[in-house]
């Protein structure tokens, strides 16, 4: 299995299963001396951990990051981070009933045709705890860019949308229910849809919105390596995400150039953001703002059909413990892969 590994000079690579012995990674290329708050780290993975409300899946585990190499003294050394996460909640049994079966809109299927052989605990290697390890490598690139400010926040679940712009939020109240939702009144609504759709053993989707201030002028390449190609890359590569949109996104296709263009000002910035604070793929100095689409959870809570090994149409319910939406527990993810974007483009502009 290639591509397990994100990034050119601040590369992060995981490993690990959702029923494994442990999860882990290795990040290369940050720099030595970074004296790191070890205890900002584990709030981050706290944000991620399951079990951490009623409206998330059950599955208790502490998230205990143990650092195995690359820090002396609470400093990095400039050698490779070496880390892991064990697990100690799985419940493999829950997942006896599909060792032989597919479930439907999940990896089960796709990975025993290419490798003719998959770990069914939990999806294995396709699960989303394989996240967590992404978090210990965003948390760590935060603490290398402390300047930049990343908040990323729930602005809808389902049906229920927060239209508010970014700019009059206080971000200070992410973090004030379970849903992190910044609005009150909307996080309030949207708890109690997500409680609904449990109690009908289904799921539902959502959308996160990321915002990152203080990105100073000039990191992205213009062709390939472009910033918000990358930042793309990044959100699309989390379990379940299914859109990815910065700036007017796919609003501004249906604008006028002269409703659309950000006119300057004479220190640089400009009057409007459509652009999102990126230009031909390199940061403008302006706020960056993204939103990404999360798909509902595959596994429910309610009979449908699957397909075996075998080629037989069966009927399968879901067990075990899942969440019935993602979105609140993938806030930290994102900022932590925005984090790890921005910290390879910052040490990639440092070799100019």
């Amino acid at each position: 299995m290639a591509g397990n590994s994100y990034g050119t000079l601040y590369k992060v690579t995981t490993f690990g299963e959702s029923h494994g012995e442990a999860l882990g990674g290795i990040i290369d290329g940050c720099p030595s001396g970074i004296e790191l708050d070890l205890e900002a780290i584990e709030l981050e993975m706290s944000r991620r951990k399951p079990g951490q409300s009623a409206i998330v899946t059950q599955r208790k585990e502490p998230d205990a990051v143990q650092f195995l190499s690359g820090i002396f003294e609470g400093k990095t050394t400039g050698t490779p981070i070496g880390f892991i996460i064990p697990n100690t909640n799985q419940k493999s049994d829950d997942y006896s009933h599909i060792k032989d079966n597919y479930r439907p809109s999940h990896a089960d299927y796709v990975y025993d045709q290419k490798y003719g052989f998959r770990d069914y605990r939990g999806g294995g290697r396709s699960s989303a705890r394989e996240t967590a390890s992404r978090v210990v490598a965003g948390a760590i690139a935060k603490q290398m860019l402390p300047e930049i400010k990343i908040n990323a926040y729930v602005s809808s679940v389902g049906p229920i949308h927060l239209d508010t712009p970014y700019q009059d939020l206080d971000f200070s109240k992410i973090e004030s229910n379970p849903v992190r939702c910044p609005d009150e009144k909307s996080a309030a609504i949207m708890e109690e849809y997500i409680r609904d759709i449990r109690k009908q053993g289904d799921t539902v989707g959502g959308v996160v919105s990321c915002v990152i201030k203080n990105v100073p002028v000039g990191l992205g390449e213009p062709v390939f390596d472009k910033l918000h190609a990358e930042l793309g890359k990044a959100m699309l590569s989390i379990n379940a995400v299914k859109g990815f949109e910065y700036g007017s996104g796919f609003s501004g296709s249906e604008m006028k150039g002269s409703e659309h263009n950000d006119l300057y000002n004479p220190d640089g910035t400009t009057k409007t953001n459509l652009s999102g604070g990126i230009q031909g793929g390199i940061s403008n100095g302006m706020d960056i703002y993204f939103r990404v689409a999360f798909k509902p959870v595959a596994t429910i809570m309610q009979t449908q059909d699957s397909l075996d090994n075998k080629g037989n149409i069966t009927p399968m319910t879901g067990k075990g413990r899942h969440d019935p939406c993602v979105v609140p527990r993938a806030v930290p993810i994102v900022e932590a892969m925005a984090a790890i974007v921005l910290a390879d483009f910052y040490l990639i502009n440092k070799t100019y």
